[in-house]
């Protein structure tokens, strides 16, 4: 069955007009669903080379009897705005729109999806939430500030090559600081988000669910960093159950082709289901 796409109007404005997030829905086959997911996309380019795994796993998710909306965040995809417009707050914003619009469709439990930087999202969303929410974490990013500085770092990469590098990760980091904007791969990064996403920590909401973190690695019998269990023990003593496990399958969000990773796609709908 075919996703709706539509453009979900949003309660933040922009230069004075209504912001408008494009979405896709993607409904179970009869029946109320048996649970509902908001999939939150990574940062920037990952964002691209993750579009077809988020499509195949959202697909496979609502003939299984999930619901499951894909959002494009502010400034995002088809979404209005630029990128170089979203704040961290815009995204928060659109993150609790999203919800209210599936909460007005079902009250199965409620899951926030996120890849990547997505799972700092979610996990900062879920906080604002009132109301239980359940995580689903692919490849999590566990450190905002470690996140931005390599994102940085690929400004300060390109300089090198025309061999003008010196001293530019605080020229950057300055700009920044003084409100203003600067350009990264071809992407504009405000203050705001940049601000946001440094503060950002994956950390557990205070009200307990469930957390499945997924990950992937090239390296056969590959295992959890020692950070991300340190993070996994902190939600465990926050009170959430969690279902870990390292899947092997490429790291699809940063190929130079579109990858695929059915392991990690069937690894999901099973700890789903569980």
């Amino acid at each position: 069955m075919a996703p709706e796409a539509f453009f979900l109007p949003v309660a933040h404005r922009h230069h004075g007009q209504h912001s408008q997030r494009f979405c896709l829905y993607h409904a179970p086959p009869g029946g109320p669903p048996k649970g509902v997911l908001l999939y939150l996309h990574p940062f920037a380019e990952e964002m691209n080379k993750s579009r077809r795994m988020a499509a195949l796993q959202a697909r496979m998710l609502a003939a299984q009897g999930y619901a499951v909306l894909q959002i494009d965040l502010h400034g995002c995809g088809d979404s209005s705005g630029d990128f170089g417009d979203a704040t961290w707050q815009s995204w928060l914003q659109d993150v609790e729109d999203a919800h209210a619009w599936l909460r007005c469709r079902s009250n199965a439990p409620f899951w926030l999806w996120g890849l990547r930087v997505g799972c700092l999202l979610a996990a900062d969303a879920a906080q604002r939430i009132d109301a239980p929410v359940n995580c689903l974490f692919w490849q999590p990013v566990i450190s905002g500030k470690q996140f931005l500085q390599q994102f940085l770092r690929l400004k300060v990469a390109g300089e090198m090559i025309s061999g003008d590098s010196k001293g530019l990760m605080a020229a950057l980091k300055k700009q920044l600081a003084e409100n203003q904007s600067v350009e990264i791969a071809g992407y504009t990064l405000s203050p705001g988000l940049a601000q946001g996403l440094e503060a950002a920590d994956l950390a557990p909401p205070a009200r307990a669910g469930r957390l499945i973190w997924r990950e992937v690695s090239p390296r056969p019998a590959a295992t959890l960093a020692p950070v991300a269990r340190q993070r996994i023990e902190q939600w465990q003593s926050a009170g959430h159950a969690v279902n870990s496990a390292v899947l092997p399958a490429p790291t699809f969000w940063q190929t130079v082709e579109i990858e695929e990773a059915p392991a990690l796609l069937d690894a999901t709908l099973t700890a789903l289901g569980s």
